[in-house]
């Protein structure tokens, strides 16, 4: 047997080109646009991409998973395939419709200080979530057939073109702008719209990345198999669900800001701070993200083999490892990592650590989440989901007016420990997994102790002695790590066996 953590680390990795690499320009945005602009304008960024990410939920309804799900088990392929995408092609074209049928409402309901085209955004964020939607099942095609270069290369060419857009309007146009220059340049910026070009640019690369994807339409037909789709529509409602509180744990805090406070400004200010800060943290996301990728397909592809379980609990183990190092060379380094941010978004940096550790939980939640998905009780899921968000809304409401934004990091570490130790309990009583509990506890422990450690000497004035210290607790983890796992690593990768483990 080849070694299935080998395999697993190689597809993470190529997935990750596909979405790390764009995460970091991403990142690399970040600066720009806290330099560019004010914590205010950045709220509005970061309001809409919430409600672009609850939306992202309803437009796709579970699909992507369902695919996943009945491809594995049904020989007709294209049947599957036709089923999905003209389904989330149909629907996506209907909800669009529908919303745009309202912009001007939805702006009003928003009530967002100094928006003048705030109207226009609405329309560009509409026509993404509609563009990602249909996109989903051409993608998800791409991960079952094992064509991980190819879609990473396609995410990496969006967000390219994405990012280059980006840097041409609010750099090259507004430069121009700004020094009164008469030229074509100067003539595409419009001040008004100023943090919005971030959406528009995002529209065009999706436009042009649903071209490029056009060769996995070839020789399609308009098919829908209906008793297939109420098959897949019964498998995935309750993943709506799950999706639906998933976006209430994640980005239902950027937008309750501005709902709980009564200073509407204050809030708008608040919500470019978090968002900002945000930024920083989702470094853990981006991780999760390319391991869910090549999870999904590899667990499902794992499920028949009779030491299935085994492989996930080593998978665990290694991704919580892996998780906790993210965790100790981002807290670790926050003094350099922090000049990412202009300086009035830096008094948020707080909230940092706190959504590491909470991504930390949410990662774990994913890997807990294929007993549910392998054994079809989805709505267990959706339960687990919904507890999040119940934890998220409980603590955001009766905090968030008091402490603002740091009520909204620890609730979301709260929803997200929550679900994990729910996940955990509900998987051992239905889809019982052995992990490595002690080993993963020792870990944890030692990680969570140099952090402490280093917070004790914070206030050290000297930043490059601080900097020198704290990487070598970061060092010595990495060390302990090595002494502990090489012989295990070292059999796996000569025998393939994942029948034990040394620790």
């Amino acid at each position: 047997m080849s070694n299935p953590l080998k395999k697993l680390a190689g597809q993470t990795a190529i997935y990750g080109l596909g979405t790390v690499m764009p995460r970091i320009l991403n990142y690399l945005l970040t600066p720009i646009l806290t330099y560019e602009f004010s914590a205010a304008e950045f709220g509005i960024n970061s309001e809409l991409y919430a409600y672009i990410s609850f939306l992202n939920v309803i437009f796709t309804y579970g699909m992507e998973t369902a695919f996943f799900n009945f491809n594995s088990k049904l020989e007709n392929k294209q049947d599957v395939f036709n089923t999905s995408f003209w389904s989330l092609l149909l629907s996506s074209t209907v909800f669009s419709g529908l919303l745009l049928l309202f912009t001007s409402n939805i702006a009003n309901e928003l009530s967002t200080p100094n928006a003048v085209y705030l109207p226009q955004f609405i329309v560009w964020s509409i026509l993404i979530i509609a563009t990602d939607a249909i996109a989903i099942i051409p993608f998800a095609k791409l991960r079952t057939e094992g064509k991980a270069l190819k879609f990473s290369l396609l995410k990496l060419t969006n967000i390219i073109i994405n990012f280059g857009l980006t840097i041409f309007f609010l750099k090259i146009c507004k430069s121009s702008y700004d020094l009164c220059e008469v030229n074509s340049y100067a003539a595409l910026y419009n001040p008004q719209i100023g943090i919005g070009y971030v959406f528009l640019s995002i529209l065009i690369a999706n436009v042009i990345t649903l071209i490029l994807l056009g060769n996995q339409l070839i020789g399609i037909k308009f098919s829908i198999n209906l008793q297939l789709l109420k098959k897949m529509l019964s498998y995935a409602w309750p993943l709506i669900i799950l999706g639906l509180a998933a976006m209430i744990n994640d980005t239902l805090d950027k937008i309750i800001i501005k709902k709980l406070m009564l200073d509407k400004s204050e809030a708008q200010i608040a919500q470019g701070i978090y968002g900002a800060c945000n930024k920083i943290a989702v470094l853990m996301s981006i991780f999760i993200q390319s391991f869910r990728f090549a999870s999904e397909p590899f667990f499902f592809g794992k499920a028949k083999e009779k030491d299935s379980k085994q492989t996930y609990a080593i998978v665990m183990k290694y991704f919580i490892i892996f998780c906790l190092f993210l965790f100790l060379a981002m807290v670790m380094n926050l003094d350099w990592i922090q000049y990412i941010l202009e300086s009035h978004y830096r008094e948020g940096l707080k909230v940092v650590p706190i959504l590491l550790v909470a991504y930390l939980c949410l990662g774990v939640v994913y890997n807990q989440s294929i007993w549910y998905k392998l054994s079809g009780k989805t709505r267990f899921g959706a339960i687990i989901a919904i507890t999040g968000a119940v934890i998220t809304l409980v603590v955001n409401i009766l905090f968030v007016p008091k402490y603002s934004y740091m009520a909204c990091a620890w609730a979301t570490l709260a929803a997200y420990g929550g679900m994990m130790l729910l996940s955990y309990i509900l998987g051992q009583i239905y889809f019982p997994i052995k992990y490595n509990l002690r080993a993963i506890s020792v870990y944890c422990f030692l990680a969570f102790s140099f952090y402490l450690i280093s917070y004790l000497y914070s206030d050290i004035n000297n930043t490059a002695l601080k900097l020198i210290l704290n990487n070598l607790w970061l060092i010595l983890f990495v060390w302990i790590i090595y002494k502990m796992e090489f012989s295990t690593l070292k059999k796996l990768n000569s025998d393939g066996s994942n029948s034990t483990e040394s620790n």
